[in-house]
């Protein structure tokens, strides 16, 4: 391990968007003086009678979800996307917006209140990403639909405003910031070298063994080398694939067993219910080829030190660019220590 990395503030490159992030690991080792997040020692039960997401239950406009009994998808109630939206855009000197339309839709992972995603069987999780699978297939079908983007936020500190398992599949008719920061970066790259930009980087990592925290025959869960979070991981798939919708049968239960993986070593990191935003990143449903792209899921948890020490992207990192004190080699070998 290059020790400099460890001792010295440097930048990294995020070679998916192009950006820095500055490592100050130095600043570890300072005396925490801030803010302190509640722990929520809640036991929450099975069933919720006053929960909009439970089986059975009638949410707030009215409908009535069905007794589901693993995964129920339905359109979201509070859509930020409109699919009936009209079309326009303003072009008024340096003024100019442009309307844009789209899917939302709201995925409850279980029946049972009380989980997470690390509490549920891999076998549970397989049909939540059969599901994953299900949607972006429909939605990226629709001639409107140009990207869909799979992601869950877990927990308050998150903004989860419903502690029912669940995730959010918003899709529209443009590709977001980020993704479409990473499309630039993937289809130069292929351009250049007629490879994946994952793959390469993957084999790089595989050869180092210095930020994998598991892998099975399918997949590899490790700390990017250019983590902004302090426990940022991301699972990436072995074989190139374009999206979800290119697993085998086999790969999905691994992958499954990937998101088990990771999830439960984050609950023991800290003895706590660990929050995150978590998202998979995959190709546009454009209607080309996109063979430079190269799928991944990323875990953005907002932890620090303990369950109630939180990291704020404040100050610098607000006027100047991403920073962290812990690096990925330490965050990496706490999280491998769990599992």
């Amino acid at each position: 391990m290059n020790t400099d990395l460890q001792d010295y503030s440097h930048k990294r490159l995020n070679i998916l968007t192009g950006e820095w992030v500055l490592v100050s690991p130095h600043r570890a080792k300072r005396p925490w003086q801030g803010q302190n997040e509640a722990v929520s020692k809640e036991v929450r039960p099975n069933y919720d009678e006053s929960c909009y997401l439970c089986a059975g239950n009638t949410r707030i406009n009215g409908e009535q979800n069905p007794k589901y009994e693993d995964v129920f998808v339905f359109t979201n109630d509070f859509a930020a996307l409109q699919n009936d939206s009209k079309q326009f855009e303003v072009r008024e000197g340096l003024l100019e917006a442009h309307s844009e339309q789209g899917i939302c839709k709201v995925i409850c992972f279980s029946p049972d209140h009380s989980k997470s995603l690390a509490d549920m069987h891999p076998k549970d999780i397989t049909k939540v990403v059969e599901a994953w699978q299900s949607e972006y297939r429909s939605l990226g079908a629709n001639s409107n639909i140009n990207y869909v983007q799979i992601f869950e936020n877990k927990g308050a500190v998150m903004g989860c405003s419903n502690p029912h398992p669940h995730g959010q599949i918003w899709s529209q008719s443009t590709l977001p910031n980020e993704v479409d920061k990473k499309n630039t970066q993937q289809l130069k790259y292929y351009i250049k070298n007629k490879r994946s930009l994952l793959a390469d980087y993957l084999s790089q990592e595989l050869e180092k063994q210095e930020r994998i925290i598991f892998e099975n025959d399918a997949f590899v869960v490790l700390v990017p080398f250019w983590a902004i979070w302090p426990f940022e991981t991301m699972i990436v798939p072995k074989r190139t694939q374009k999206s979800i919708l290119e697993m085998t049968n086999a790969e999905v239960d691994l992958f499954a067993e990937a998101i088990s993986v990771i999830t439960k070593a984050y609950d023991k990191l800290f003895n706590t219910s660990f929050p995150y935003s978590s998202g998979i990143h995959q190709a546009p449903t454009n209607g080309q080829d996109n063979n430079h792209w190269h799928w991944h899921m990323s875990f953005y948890p907002p932890l620090l030190r303990s369950a109630t020490v939180k990291k704020f992207m404040v100050g610098y990192e607000m006027f100047g660019s991403p920073q962290r004190d812990i690096t990925a080699e330490i965050a990496t070998k706490m999280l491998k220590e769990l599992i």
